[in-house]
């Protein structure tokens, strides 16, 4: 028996219509926070990765291998992309090759050698699980309800899908490559996004270990390099933001259309 004057209706409207209320957003000042750690563990990185870069004499290391691949010449840059698509096929994390490229061609040709590895990879990891090894893809991904849920999204919001997952890691860059095999995303549309919104994390990779190469070759820190490194690491904090946001917008209405449907 309830509490002598409480109505079980309404404690039953009550509970109902906290569980339908939105979740409580964290405050401002917890986002600041936040996002002011994210900036100082990021400076701890730098500093760590410079201080072990001088220790293991990495600007002589990377000026000897640019040395070997000058003497390619225009095999060079080719030789680089091949390699970059086969890692990128076998699902070789590709921040390493990313790096080394800022340090080898600089950063215009780096990123340019980047960009152009990591589309043409993305491309045929999709070809591959579109195509030729679907049901093994498949099973990779059988037990991901996250997985499951950016499927069901690319069926009306293909190209917004792709564009978010690019920028916000929500979901390992290589497995994602062949998990879009399996939706319904065209290619060109999964192509293009994946180029577009790549672009800007692979700029500030390659430009921050072209101006780390720079800083351990020459003795003197390259301010125009990490003017460039800091303006892009602002726009990739402010893009991934507002693509969480359409992320979750997304999700709520699609979890919406689902109740109502019958």
């Amino acid at each position: 028996m309830p509490p002598r004057g409480i109505c079980p209706e309404r404690e039953k409207e009550a509970a109902l219509a906290r569980e339908a209320s939105p979740p409580t957003q964290p405050a401002a000042g917890s986002r600041t926070s936040s996002g002011a750690w994210r900036v100082v563990s990021l400076l701890v990185v730098i500093a760590a990765l410079f201080a072990a870069a001088l220790a293991l004499d990495l600007g002589q290391r990377v000026a000897a291998l640019r040395d070997w691949i000058d003497g390619l010449g225009a095999w060079g840059p080719v030789a680089f992309v091949v390699v970059y698509v086969v890692a990128t096929i076998a699902m070789v994390p590709g921040s390493g090759p990313t790096a080394i490229a800022g340090g080898l061609f600089g950063s215009l040709w780096g990123t340019v050698c980047v960009s152009v590895a990591s589309t043409l990879g993305a491309a045929a990891c999709f070809l591959i699980a579109r195509y030729f090894a679907r049901d093994a893809v498949a099973r990779w991904l059988r037990g991901s309800e996250r997985f499951r849920k950016l499927d069901r999204l690319t069926e009306t919001h293909g190209g917004w899908i792709v564009a978010i997952t690019r920028l916000v890691p929500v979901f390992p860059f290589n497995l994602l490559n062949y998990g879009f095999g399996l939706t319904r995303v065209r290619f060109g549309t999964y192509v293009f996004f994946s180029w577009l919104c790549m672009l800007p994390g692979t700029a500030m990779y390659v430009v921050g270990t072209d101006a780390l190469a720079k800083a351990l070759e020459r003795g003197e820190i390259p301010w125009l390099l990490i003017a460039v490194v800091a303006a892009l690491l602002i726009l990739l904090l402010a893009i991934g933001s507002a693509a969480r946001r359409k992320l979750r917008a997304m999700e709520r209405a699609a979890g919406e259309a689902h109740e109502e449907s019958p």
